[in-house]
């Protein structure tokens, strides 16, 4: 099969991503969101991710999302006292979603439209934290490429952080006869291609777009951190999932795998 170029891989993302918003709608976890999202408090940030922004420091502070899906997570930072939140996502139908949570919500953040690789001007050099959360570098055809950009929206002295699946996770297949063996190479170039929709914990896949999961190594991540100018402050890896109920079974292994992984890095001053 041939390979996407990395803006047809893009597209048929951003294709495969608003195809699946409706089903995402169309669940439980939709409506608790709904009836929860009021809440002057509101969080759904785990507590691994909740403290490492409580160190780094959100509250009083200027914060980007970086693929911000519905805005859940976004809006989850007024819970530690942002000053203002702006979530970015090139999928205008996940957009719509976090307006209509925004609307119900008691705080104001703003949602834009864009691709991370063509981000508008008005946000250069302009927050003090870029986050990042589980399921984004995975879409990224370039993950250094990416955190270039992820860079150009902190001011000098601002924080990226990163809470994600560990690529490691990525060698094994949890849908296989033997999910514990590994069933492709850490190593793999070119990306899983995907035929259905995307859905996370307790949704059905059902036929949808073609889209391209990248794998990129721990040490392709911490190299595009460098070549972004941005020096590393912070690694950590955990032996507990961020991702789908699916991956709860590399829970709790006489062998553990590392699972997911934060970090941190800081635009230097120039």
């Amino acid at each position: 099969m041939d390979m996407p170029s990395a803006q047809q891989a893009i597209a048929s993302n951003k294709d495969a991503w608003d195809a699946s918003a409706t089903l995402h709608k169309d669940s439980p976890h939709w409506s608790a969101l709904l009836a929860s999202i009021a809440r002057a408090d509101f969080s759904c940030l785990d507590p691994t991710i909740t403290a490492l922004l409580q160190e780094v420091g959100v509250a009083g502070r200027d914060v980007v999302q970086l693929c911000c899906n519905n805005g859940r997570e976004s809006l989850s930072l007024f819970a530690l006292g942002a000053r203002s939140v702006v979530g970015v996502d090139q999928s205008r139908a996940f957009l719509q979603q976090a307006r209509e949570l925004a609307d119900i919500s008691p705080h104001n953040p703003t949602f834009i439209e864009a691709d991370i690789h063509h981000l508008p001007e008005g946000l250069q050099g302009r927050f003090d934290v870029a986050l990042v959360t589980i399921g984004v570098l995975g879409w990224m055809p370039d993950v250094a490429l990416f955190m270039r950009h992820a860079a150009s929206t902190l001011k000098p002295g601002g924080t990226l952080v990163i809470y994600e699946t560990h690529p490691f996770l990525e060698v094994f297949d949890p849908r296989s006869a033997n999910p514990l063996l590994p069933d492709s190479s850490y190593f793999q170039r070119d990306p899983f291609v995907l035929q259905e929709s995307i859905v996370y914990e307790g949704l059905d896949e059902v036929p949808g777009p073609t889209s391209y999961w990248y794998v990129h190594t721990l040490g392709s991540i911490v190299s595009g951190l460098v070549s972004a100018q941005l020096q590393i402050d912070h690694l950590r890896e955990y032996p507990h999932s961020n991702r789908e109920e699916l991956y709860d079974q590399y829970e709790h292994q006489p062998a553990q795998l590392p699972l997911c992984f934060t970090l941190t890095a800081t635009k230097r001053a120039v």
